[in-house]
């Protein structure tokens, strides 16, 4: 009795030590921009996403990759408390891109979930005005 009592306890005890496993955790409230329509001669165009880090260690953003050169993402190395915000700028140019387009985004992080695919689009028409 004393045996299966003691296998109970630590049982229960081993439980909640991997459930206070310390983790960062990306939270993007949100995944995609949608630039509407733009012109392939206004000029490259930006977008900011947030993220947040809902987990309880410091989370770190280790890469942000783009699906073409026309993409470029800017992103601080630095780390970001919990509960604390983060940002990653995207920067599309359109010059030569005319027509729709969906670009991906993929961020690697330190977090639980250690990758997330952003996403931005639009639709670039001819000319020299912007939007």
């Amino acid at each position: 009795m004393k045996r299966i009592l003691l296998s109970l306890v630590l049982g229960i005890v081993s439980l909640f030590a991997i459930n206070a496993e310390d983790y960062a955790q990306a939270t993007f409230p949100v995944q995609s921009h949608d630039f509407g329509v733009i012109s392939e001669k206004g000029g490259p165009v930006s977008c900011t996403f947030e993220v947040i880090n809902t987990g309880n260690k410091p989370l770190l953003i280790l890469d942000v990759l783009v699906s073409c050169g026309c993409t470029r993402p800017e992103f601080s190395t630095k780390p970001i408390k919990p509960g604390k915000k983060g940002k990653i700028k995207v920067t599309f140019s359109p010059l030569g891109r005319a027509g729709a387009f969906h670009k991906s985004i993929k961020v690697k992080t330190n977090g639980r979930e250690t990758r997330t695919t952003l996403s931005i689009e639009g639709t670039i028409r001819p000319g020299n005005k912007k939007n």
